[in-house]
């Protein structure tokens, strides 16, 4: 089954609980997804989901910290119920050794030399750690891993 259908399936399983809060979530993620189905006349791929579901916890994240330095608790609690139900669609996370390692043979096939051969590093580590990793943490370690040795 493949992850749009699963998220159609989780919104008929929410409308019969009647779970508003999941339901209106899960509507958004919907939304997205046709909204890009139709701009670009395509049909999406579980990776585009989940391209589409990354970018929805990133506003949501962003949307947390803004509300709670405003002092907007309430806004801030909506928000994290849907980061909840957002974060449920991603694949486990990698740990920070899965990850050092696919960095240092991203490193070692591209054959990077320092710091100016980040962009060829990170072309190959996106597609494999997208959805998997935070992939701005990800750039920080691999700015660590091509800094000049002293």
């Amino acid at each position: 089954m493949s992850l749009k259908d699963q998220i159609t399936e989780d919104m008929k399983s929410a409308m019969r609980a009647k779970e508003a809060a999941k339901l209106n979530t899960i509507r958004l993620i919907t939304s997205a997804i046709k909204q890009k189905e139709v701009d670009e006349r395509i049909t999406v791929t579980d990776t585009q989901v989940l391209a589409i579901i990354e970018k929805m916890i990133k506003q949501r994240k962003d949307s947390i910290t803004q509300f709670e330095a405003g002092n907007r608790q309430d806004l801030a609690d909506i928000e994290k119920a849907e980061l909840v139900v957002l974060t449920a669609y991603m694949p486990a996370g990698l740990s920070d050794a899965e990850i050092n390692a696919e960095i240092t043979a991203a490193v070692s096939a591209s054959g990077a030399l320092g710091p100016q051969d980040m962009g060829k590093v990170m072309a190959i580590l996106k597609p494999k750690l997208a959805g998997r990793a935070d992939l701005t943490a990800v750039s920080v370690l691999v700015k660590v891993a091509l800094a000049p040795k002293v």
